[in-house]
């Protein structure tokens, strides 16, 4: 056998993190491999954020067409969706996207990319096929995949991932969601604008069930009105064929004992990429869910082993992958000690209208016994959403009351999802919320409203 080849340095996995990391590490001077054993790019831009945002963009259109008459716009007919103009659009982004960042790679000075399946040997040695790999750091960033629980008959219907419902390439007369939360919501609109029949089984007694109970109920009243309905608190959900087609049979406190689709997505989590990656050889720990154990700087159980992405049960977004990486190059390349624990919680549900997200939920924030303000507007007096025709939800933010600090916010809504970063840089500022209720905005705009709101909080 021949003798490893010697690196400075291995990342496993071309997810969000990886790529990143290789640039400096190489940028640097030091000879890097990174191995990929699918698709460059990982989950966001194979199977996650990119394609799905690309559908949602095309479902907007859709939906925007339907209601061309409430603009004052006339259409000749009906209008048409193109499952098969709908899946090349997206797959021309998604392979856009994924051939660049191999590029990048594969152009860095220094950098050896190697396809296929890794597995360690020990806590430096990594193989890949009849190759050895051996280097004093590795980098993990092999990223997650979608839950599939072992509920009853489940294998016997040819159910759909986030993967199988990037392929579609005709529409379904009726697809069942199992998970009421941030992914199959989504697909749930997405589809139901495209034409679909759309049903979402959820077991709990609301939809994103970690969301304050007024977010959720809005967003189910959002989706109810565009024709999609939601069986909540189902139990002892299990699957099997029917002539109809594929039954979801559920127990719920109303409506038919069971639900039955032509297509049947699961939508109930994910699960990290790390049961085949021989990490016992290298002892690395990982919890009881499958995730890597890491410290406030990524680093894991064994000496030279760091996890970045969706492994390390750190977050599950793209967003936090990245930060992941920063972190790391941080730490070994700028002597600069950045850590986990100085992020702040934020994400996006992106719905239409979206909702961003940041920090506490007025729920955690009123756990914690401190006084609160809490401010609150409905998009129907935000002029932007009224001039735009699109006033569904609403903006809240929670502020202790003693420190003037924000807690947390949410803006479900038109634009949400960019207006909530002016709460997340005023929270990174450690600034009072003052800052922000004493600022001038530009107007017409869902951002120029937050100081009003501010101004108007009153204490609970």
């Amino acid at each position: 056998m021949s003798s490893p080849r010697a690196f400075d340095a291995i990342i496993i996995g071309a997810g969000q993190a990886g790529p990143s990391l290789a640039g400096r590490l190489t940028a640097a001077g030091q000879t890097v491999a990174l191995i990929e054993r699918k698709d460059f790019g990982g989950t966001c831009v194979n199977t996650g954020c990119m394609p799905t945002k690309t559908l949602v963009a095309s479902a907007y259109a859709a939906h925007l067409a339907r209601r061309a008459a409430d603009y004052g716009v006339v259409l000749d007919g009906p209008v048409g969706v193109d499952m098969q103009r709908v899946k090349d659009r997206q797959q021309t982004v998604v392979h856009n996207a994924r051939g660049n960042v191999e590029k990048w790679l594969r152009g860095m000075p220094g950098m050896t990319v190697i396809q296929g399946h890794a597995r360690f040997e020990s806590a430096d040695t990594v193989r890949v096929g009849d190759d050895l790999l051996t280097a004093p750091q590795i980098f993990l960033n092999v990223g997650g995949r979608a839950n599939v629980p072992d509920m009853p008959g489940v294998e016997d219907i040819p159910y759909l991932t986030n993967v199988g419902m990037m392929q579609l390439d005709t529409l379904p007369e009726h697809l069942v969601i199992v998970g009421g939360s941030y992914i199959g919501l989504e697909f749930a609109q997405m589809f139901r604008r495209f034409g679909s029949q759309v049903t979402v089984v959820e077991m709990g007694p609301r939809l994103i069930g970690r969301e304050d109970p007024e977010v959720s109920d809005a967003i189910r009243e959002i989706l109810e009105a565009e024709g999609i309905t939601v069986r909540l608190n189902a139990e002892c959900i299990s699957f099997s064929t029917c002539p109809e087609g594929y039954c979801v049979h559920v127990t719920c406190e109303a409506g038919a004992p069971r639900v039955t689709g032509s297509h049947v997505l699961l939508a109930v989590g994910r699960k990290p990429n790390t049961d085949d990656l021989d990490l016992d050889k290298a002892g690395i720990e990982t919890d009881k869910r499958g995730y890597i154990v890491v410290n406030d700087q990524l680093r894991t159980s064994a000496p030279g082993v760091w996890a970045m992405g969706d492994c390390n049960g750190k977050g599950a977004f793209t967003h936090t992958a990245y930060n992941d990486f920063e972190i790391i190059a941080a730490n070994l390349l700028d002597d600069d000690p950045r850590k986990v624990s100085d992020r702040i919680s934020c994400y996006g549900l992106f719905v239409d209208p979206p909702l961003g997200r940041v920090g506490m939920t007025e729920a955690e924030a009123r756990a914690t016994g401190r006084p609160l303000l809490i401010g609150q507007r409905p998009m129907t007096r935000v002029g932007r959403a009224v001039e735009k025709g699109e006033t569904q939800g609403f903006m809240k933010v929670v502020v202790d009351a003693e420190t003037k600090a924000i807690l947390g916010a949410a803006i479900l809504g038109l634009n949400g999802d960019e207006a909530i970063h002016g709460m997340i840089d005023l929270m990174y500022a450690k600034a009072p919320y003052t800052v922000i209720s004493r600022a001038v905005h530009i107007h017409p705009t869902v951002s120029e409203l937050i100081p009003t709101m501010l101004q108007e909080m009153k204490p609970v």
